[in-house]
């Protein structure tokens, strides 16, 4: 059962392209980003300046291909492979239970997007292909794209305030890193969940999409109104709902600040068990790491969590790949 404690709200406007704001209100936005990062690794974010009009859109976008598309069309952009015709092996439409977490297959369906690169003609490696977009509805893909933009915006500023949270005198010390980030986006369909009767013998379902952590560095998560679906697993209350608050984003940190913060701060665990009779729509946006990025304990960290370090360094792209082969049921 989930506690009836909340996440930390923090406006982060101060640290936007063009606020005026002094050095003390920035210290104030910068101190709270900290102990949330270090208490919870979860809050929401205000002040962002992206408009509700966008956010919504972007999931009623998303609720329309999920609920319109034809089969033939999901069929059509579906995830394939590594070096399997448009495949790389991320890219593309999951129908249900292709993705696995723990083991077990999650209730949901997906479209994977990620940084477009220029990745030529197939075959193509790993996570090197290009973006199997939806067709329907009109007008998804532009919007998204110009979403996306103002989510690099975003990103940046919160990753600047997390830098200056650290050391106001290298608070580019994340930023340096996430210029050219490999970011990701899911657009997530959670249907109501199924009747053990209805499964196939000896199939086993996890959750609308089971306990994890993310591997990256943030997410910015919108979603449409429902309730007690997002839950995180807080350090002193146990699992936690995370419902959506008008205006917000929920946002969490990933294992790569847990790795520079030599685990100052803390990725925290998370899952989704999605109840309601209707879809459940989300679409969360990955700010990574630049793929080439260098993660290691930043010194000042280290410092802090008793002098020595308990991550190796690490090539950003190469622990991606290692979770993303690892995400997806190879069964029929």
């Amino acid at each position: 059962m989930a506690s009836s404690a909340t996440l930390p709200i923090i406006d982060i406007a101060a640290f936007l392209p063009g606020s005026d704001a002094t050095l003390d209100e920035k210290a104030r936005c910068a101190d709270a980003l900290s102990t949330a990062c270090r208490e919870t690794g979860f809050f929401y974010l205000t002040g962002h300046g992206i408009p509700t009009e966008r956010t919504d859109e972007i999931v009623q976008l998303a609720r329309a291909f999920f609920l319109t598309a034809s089969d033939e069309e999901k069929a059509s952009i579906a995830r394939q492979g590594a070096g399997v015709g448009r495949g790389d092996g991320a890219r593309g439409y999951q129908r249900v239970g292709e993705n696995v977490t723990q083991g077990k297959r999650d209730w949901h369906e997906a479209v994977d997007l990620y940084r477009d690169i220029d990745a030529g003609e197939p075959p193509y490696a790993l996570c090197r292909g290009v973006n199997l977009w939806p067709r329907t509805p009109e007008g998804l893909r532009e919007s998204y794209q110009a979403y996306i933009r103002q989510l690099a915006v975003l990103g940046e500023a919160v990753v600047g305030a997390m830098g200056f949270a650290l050391d106001p005198a290298d608070a580019d010390v994340f930023a340096d890193h996430t210029r050219e980030g490999f970011w990701g986006m899911r657009l997530i369909g959670y249907p109501p969940p199924p009747a053990a009767s209805t499964l196939p013998d000896g199939d086993e379902v996890g959750f609308s999409c089971g306990e994890h952590s993310d591997y990256g560095c943030l997410t910015f998560l919108s979603t449409d109104a429902s309730r007690g679906a997002l839950q995180v697993k807080h350090r002193a209350a146990g699992w936690i709902v995370a419902d959506p608050i008008p205006g917000a984003f929920v946002v969490n940190i990933g294992d790569m600040m847990e790795h520079w913060t030599n685990g100052l701060w803390k990725s925290t665990r998370h899952r989704v068990m999605h109840a309601g009779d209707d879809w459940r729509i989300s679409v969360p946006f990955f700010f990574e790491p630049d793929f080439e990025a260098r993660i290691e304990p930043l010194e000042t960290c280290v410092k802090r969590t008793g002098g020595t370090a308990i991550f190796a360094p690490l090539r950003y792209g190469d622990h991606l790949l290692q979770k993303v082969g690892g995400n997806f049921y190879g069964g029929g």
